[in-house]
């Protein structure tokens, strides 16, 4: 594996505002399982790891709005970028990538699916996967914030910048920033949720990205775990990172 990832337990979960003070968009609640088990990154993608994807490309190098770089999530770049720094870890291990040039998922041969347990390279969480597993998977404790239901114990919120990762308490399968810090990119489209249960879902009809988590900027309703947002793919905003997935080979 290229880097510290947590393995998270398939499982069943309601998904959404099921404490009833969220917004709109969190609703309707509904059941969603999980029927394989997948690997989530313990930190949020960092500049020291995204500045290394860069040289090694030739890539331009991401803005730090002065805040600073090393540890602190890379912030500024877009869900492309964030697809590239994937698949570049996919071929740097010789396995197959999870997206073609268009953004599709795509299985170990190569076609495309939006079936997430058959995707083989490191990809972006999807939406039910970044929430399962910010709820603490089948360890959860139900927390409204990732690992506590005190935010400030877990959550960088309404600050003036990022922190280094890893700084807070971690969740209950020891996931790391899951709230706050930065809002996380993930691999779905956005849409309105529907209160029918679903089975590994993947939304791939819209136009925009869904992110999660909340950040730095934001204030304490924004990095629960029901939280959701959504950005244009090329958007690259100095609140704005990823961390990583892989669906358990």
């Amino acid at each position: 594996m290229a880097r510290d990832l947590v393995i998270v337990e398939k499982g069943s979960f309601t998904m959404g505002d099921t404490w009833g003070d969220g917004y709109d968009w969190e609703t309707p609640t509904h059941k969603v399982t999980l029927t394989y088990d997948f690997c989530l990154g313990k930190y949020q993608v960092t500049f020291d790891e995204y500045d290394a994807f860069c040289n090694a490309t030739w890539r331009s190098k991401p803005y730090d709005e002065y805040i600073g770089r090393g540890k602190r999530p890379v912030i500024n770049v877009s869900w492309k970028d964030a697809i590239a720094y994937c698949n570049w870890l996919s071929e740097k291990e010789g396995i197959p990538k999870a997206y073609d040039d268009d953004g599709n998922l795509l299985d170990k041969d190569g076609m495309i699916t939006t079936d997430p347990s058959k995707v083989v390279g490191y990809r972006l969480p999807t939406e039910a996967e970044w929430e399962y597993a910010a709820r603490g998977g089948n360890k959860s404790k139900g927390h409204k914030y990732s690992g506590s239901d005190n935010v400030d114990d877990v959550a960088w919120y309404g600050q003036s910048g990022t922190q280094e990762v890893g700084r807070k308490v971690p969740n209950e399968l020891g996931l790391y920033d899951m709230s706050g810090n930065i809002w996380e990119l993930c691999s779905d489209l956005y849409g309105n949720y529907s209160s029918s249960a679903q089975t590994n879902p993947y939304n791939n009809s819209g136009s925009n990205r869904v992110s999660r988590g909340g950040s730095f900027v934001f204030n304490a309703r924004y990095v629960r775990v029901a939280s959701r947002m959504s950005y244009e793919s090329t958007d690259a905003f100095g609140f704005l990172g990823f961390r990583i997935a892989r669906t358990v080979p």
